[in-house]
């Protein structure tokens, strides 16, 4: 998600490498904070493929650079928006950083499939707790932080449906809602 999060960034326009983590740090860093051992030979993995280029600023001095997407770069961007693993779509996070740049993808067809995509994810039935296999409800748990732990996940996973289905212009679901989920 570091090379997307970077790809997307550079398509809003060229960045000094600085400016491209803090960025980058802001998008992503509460949760997986970004260090300069993995935000810049992400930098030169993409410069290596021809994906990003650096160019000398001249408003900073000889040994600072700008990073500039490539076409090639804007047209890897919009492959990774348009089919993200089945990874960047269940893991909040990744997804987050695909949400993040959705709207760079020019048909709407194809942003609404990634919206479904999640969607779907977030209507199966699932637990961070199983009895065999079964996802465990927050009313059947007694521990008082797994079970703040479920409600939270509960919440949080309405709220996003709901603004799923709004964004995909579909209306709320009438049918029960799955254990995990409801």
């Amino acid at each position: 998600m570091l090379e997307l999060a970077i790809l997307g960034f550079l398509a809003e326009g060229p960045l000094p490498g600085h400016e491209l983590r803090s960025r980058v740090s802001h998008l992503t860093g509460y949760t997986r904070p970004v260090s300069d051992g993995s935000l810049y030979p992400a930098i030169n993995r993409l410069a290596k493929a021809g994906l990003i280029e650096r160019q000398p600023d001249p408003r900073a001095g000889a040994a600072r650079y700008v990073l500039n997407l490539t076409e090639a770069g804007r047209a890897d961007m919009l492959q990774r928006l348009r089919k993200p693993a089945d990874h960047e779509i269940t893991d909040h996070t990744r997804f987050y950083t695909v949400l993040s740049f959705l709207s760079l993808l020019p048909d709407v067809t194809e942003q609404h499939a990634v919206l479904r995509r999640r969607l779907a994810f977030l209507e199966e039935p699932a637990s961070f707790f199983y009895d065999g296999d079964r996802p465990i409800r927050a009313e059947e748990v007694t521990d008082p932080y797994r079970r703040g732990l479920l409600l939270t996940a509960r919440a949080t996973s309405r709220a996003e449906r709901t603004w799923l289905r709004e964004a995909l212009g579909e209306e709320p679901l009438a049918s029960p809602e799955s254990p995990a989920n409801s």
